[in-house]
């Protein structure tokens, strides 16, 4: 019974980085999708938000669902199996808050460049910021966090290598945030760093889960 007993908390533990996973994963196979179905939204001068209007838009609007609802599990997971100290806890509160924007998200789509700006426009660009401003703080506490964490502590320096990516990526994303500027590339990058981020940190929940497990 007691053994069972043990499955059971086991259990419970893996799955939400194993969905954080699974989220993440539908995410990026979503965006993946919509470049090959609406080759009209060129790369270079469209963000992957533009993909939610028009034809098709669902299946980017269930994307940020996805990616929000992933960032709530990784969230969850993390403050019931991740490193305990403040920083911690504050990234993962932020990833939280970057699931409540990403539903904003996916409710309010943006507005085309060459479209008139709507009401539903600006709260998406709304939102986007918050989601920016969310995850970069919430990488940052979370890689200063592995290095306090002996049991996180192996991860430090490649956590501190993808915190300096994302924000490289951000920087760039902030740069080109103009008419006749490749936005619509960075915007990917930015996006495919964010995914690796993410995805990363639920291998390392789900490990150190696993390693948990086997020394108790």
């Amino acid at each position: 019974m007691a053994e069972s007993n043990h499955d059971g908390k086991h259990s419970g533990s893996t799955i939400l980085p194993r969905a954080a996973t699974g989220l993440f994963a539908y995410f990026l196979t979503a965006l993946l999708l919509m470049h090959v179905i609406r080759p009209d939204y060129t790369v270079i001068d469209h963000m992957i938000s533009d993909y939610a209007v028009g034809r098709f838009g669902w299946i980017m609007t269930t994307a940020f669902v996805a990616l929000g609802a992933g960032c709530l599990t990784l969230a969850l997971g993390l403050l019931r199996d991740g490193p305990g100290s403040w920083p911690g806890r504050i990234g993962a509160a932020l990833l939280i808050v970057a699931f409540v924007g990403l539903l904003v998200t996916a409710l309010y789509p943006t507005d085309l460049e060459t479209a008139p700006s709507t009401r539903t426009g600006d709260i998406h660009a709304i939102s986007f910021l918050v989601n920016i401003v969310s995850i970069l703080l919430s990488t940052m506490c979370l890689a200063w966090s592995y290095a306090l964490d002996p049991r996180w502590r192996a991860h430090r320096a490649t956590a501190l290598a993808w915190a300096g990516l994302l924000i490289a990526a951000f920087i760039a994303q902030y740069l080109t945030l103009h008419r006749g500027a490749p936005y619509g590339i960075t915007n990917r990058f930015f996006v495919a760093v964010l995914i690796g981020w993410l995805m990363l940190n639920s291998r390392w929940l789900q490990s150190s889960v696993n390693r948990r497990s086997t020394s108790d």
